[in-house]
C-alpha cells in the first residue's frame, strides 16, 4: 500500500515512511493511492476486532504490517460504548473512555506504539504535536516512559481550559509542553514550519502526531465502523453520523470508513463559530480565518488543515457542515441533561444542535450517531453550571490533577521554537 501527496510533487512511500515523516516533503498529506478492496464481514464487533479487519491493508507491504494486530489490541483496550439518552433520539458513540477523556487517545496510543517499534537510540523519534486542547493530553499520555519516541507539545496560550492545560503539562519524561503566545493556527502553522526546516527535522527526528499524520487517521476508523455496524445489524439502515469537527482529521476518517464500503449514511460535520468550513459548504468558497475563541475551544480552528485531505479525495463536498454558537451549546447542554439526564461536553453540544436541526424526514429515515469526542469533566467550569450540580471525574482524569505540572513559555516563532527542543 503506496501514500501519495495531496499536492502530488513528492514519491509515494509505504505507510511506515508515511508515518515517520507526518507531512510529505512538499508540504502536502498523505492519503492511500488506492483503497484496498477488503473483503468486509459488516457484523457487529469489538472495536479491536474491526480495527484488526480495516488496518492491516493499509500497512501492507510496510515494516509494520505484522504488528497491526497487536498494536491495536494494545491501544483500544478500553470502553467505547454505544449509548441513546433519550428515545426517540439520536445515538451517542463515548469516545471519551480512554487514559485522557477525550476521542484523541485512539489515534495517539496507536502512532506511538507504531513509533515505539519504528525507532531505536540511534534513530529517535520527536513527535512534535499542535493541540487547541485534547490531542496534546493524548499524546503526553501516550509518550510517557517511552525509551525512543518522545514528544513535544505546543499550545496556546490562554485558549484551552484550566484541565486541560494541566493535562498537557503533568507527563514525565519524555514529554515537554511549550505554551505558545499565539492561536491554535499559529502553533500549527509553527510545527509546519518546523517539518520543513529540513536541517531541524533531521536534527531532531521530528515527525506529526497531529491529525496531518495518517497514522492518527486510520484508526479512527475504526470506531465509526463499529457504531455503523452495530446500528446497521439493529435496524437494517446505514446510520448518519453528526461528528463535532474542527481540524476535520475525526470527520475525513469517517469519510475514507465510507468509502471502504462500511454502512454509513450522511455525515454531518458539526463546527463552531469558526466559520471556515461552513462557509465553504454553503456558497463553495475556502477562506482560511483568524480562530475565535468559543466554549468548544478544542474545534477553534480557522485553518483545519485535513480539509486539503478532502478536496483531494472527495471534491465534491460529501458531507453537510451545520455552524453552531456558543448560546446554542450552552442551551444544548442544559436541555439535553433536563429531558434525559445526559450530560455533555460543549464539543458533544455541538453535534446534539446539528442534529436538532435536520428535518423531521431526514432524521426520521435512519438511525444517526453523535461523536461524544470529551467527558463532560474536563470543562466542568462551563458544564457545571448549566446543569446544577457537579461532574464525577473518572479515575484517571481524577490521578491527573495530582501530578505536578511544568511548562515552558514561547512566542510564536521558529527561531524560539528550535532552541526550545534543543534545550
Amino acid at each position: 500500500m503506496l501514500y501519495r501527496s495531496t499536492r502530488g510533487a513528492s514519491p509515494s512511500v509505504l505507510a511506515d515512511k508515511a508515518l515517520r515523516a507526518g507531512a510529505a516533503p512538499d508540504g502536502g498529506l498523505y492519503l492511500p493511492d488506492a483503497l484496498p478492496a477488503l473483503e468486509l464481514d459488516q457484523s457487529p464487533a469489538s472495536l479491536s476486532e474491526v480495527a484488526r479487519q480495516l488496518l492491516p491493508a493499509f500497512f501492507a507491504d510496510s515494516a509494520l504490517v505484522g504488528a497491526v494486530g497487536e498494536i491495536c489490541d494494545s491501544a483500544f483496550n478500553f470502553p467505547v460504548p454505544v449509548v441513546r439518552p433519550g428515545d426517540p433520539g439520536p445515538h451517542v458513540l463515548e469516545l471519551f473512555h480512554g487514559p485522557t477523556g477525550a476521542f484523541k487517545d485512539f489515534g495517539a496510543r496507536f502512532l506511538f506504539r507504531a513509533f515505539d517499534r519504528m525507532a531505536d537510540a540511534n534513530d529517535p523519534i520527536t513527535v512534535l504535536a499542535a493541540t487547541s486542547g485534547d490531542t496534546g493530553g493524548a499524546v503526553g499520555c501516550a509518550a510517557e516512559g517511552n525509551t525512543n519516541a518522545g514528544a513535544v507539545i505546543l499550545f496556546p496560550k490562554g485558549r484551552i481550559s484550566p484541565f486541560q492545560e494541566h493535562q498537557l503539562c503533568c507527563w514525565e519524561t519524555p514529554v515537554r509542553a511549550l505554551r505558545v503566545d499565539a492561536d491554535f493556527d499559529a502553533c500549527q502553522t509553527l510545527v509546519k514550519q518546523a517539518f520543513q526546516d529540513k536541517g531541524l527535522s533531521r536534527q531532531f527526528g521530528l515527525t506529526s502526531a497531529n491529525s496531518i499524520s495518517i497514522g492518527r487517521l486510520l484508526p479512527q476508523m475504526s470506531y465509526w465502523v463499529m457504531a455503523a455496524r452495530k446500528l446497521f445489524a439493529d435496524t437494517g439502515e446505514k446510520p448518519g453520523l453528526v461528528i463535532p469537527t474542527g481540524n476535520l482529521g475525526n470527520g475525513f476518517a469517517a469519510v475514507l470508513a465510507r468509502a471502504l464500503g462500511e454502512p454509513i449514511g450522511p455525515i454531518v460535520l458539526a463546527t463552531n463559530a469558526n466559520r471556515t468550513l461552513h462557509d465553504w459548504f454553503t456558497d463553495g468558497a475556502y477562506k482560511a480565518r483568524a480562530s475565535v475563541a468559543t466554549l468548544a475551544n478544542a474545534m477553534d480552528v480557522g485553518a483545519p488543515s485535513n480539509f486539503e485531505r478532502l478536496q483531494a479525495f472527495e471534491p465534491s463536498a460529501p458531507v453537510a457542515v451545520l455552524r453552531v454558537s456558543d448560546a446554542e451549546i450552552r442551551s444544548a447542554i442544559t436541555q439535553l441533561h433536563e429531558r434525559t439526564g445526559y450530560v455533555a461536553c460543549p464539543h458533544t453540544a455541538t453535534a446534539f444542535v446539528a442534529h436538532e436541526r435536520l428535518s423531521d424526514s431526514v432524521r426520521g429515515q435512519r438511525p444517526w450517531v453523535i461523536g461524544a469526542t470529551a467527558h463532560p469533566y474536563k470543562f466542568r467550569e462551563t458544564v457545571e453550571p448549566l446543569i446544577g450540580r457537579s461532574i464525577t471525574p473518572p479515575a484517571a482524569l481524577a490521578a491527573v490533577l495530582e501530578r505536578p505540572a511544568l511548562v515552558g513559555d514561547i512566542p510564536a516563532r521558529l527561531d524560539a521554537l528550535a532552541t526550545a527542543l534543543a534545550g
